[in-house]
């Protein structure tokens, strides 16, 4: 569950750390001018939910098994390792 929490909030953090990292090199050369308060916060949040919610339709299509099937977990035969997989 926290694998999904910080993947979601990654995606949220992304965009303004994108645009942070954009204007400290645009402005390395003039230490005395603000990056904060010129920023689009909003616009940046809002940018990050976008992604966030794009990327759990995405998943939430795509992924996962066709009704019917059934998960069979990992496990060790003769000393290696069967992956999971999913089986009629």
């Amino acid at each position: 569950m926290i694998r999904i929490v910080l993947v979601n909030l990654l995606f949220i953090l992304f965009p303004a750390a994108l645009y942070f990292f954009y204007v400290y090199l645009r402005r390395r050369n003039k230490p005395g001018e603000e990056i904060l308060s010129d920023a689009p916060i909003f616009w940046l949040l809002a940018a990050g939910v976008a992604m966030m919610i794009v990327s759990l339709a995405f998943f939430a299509h795509w992924q996962g098994a066709p009704p019917g099937k059934r998960y069979v977990p990992p496990r060790i035969e003769n000393g290696v390792v069967i992956p999971g997989h999913m089986e009629e």
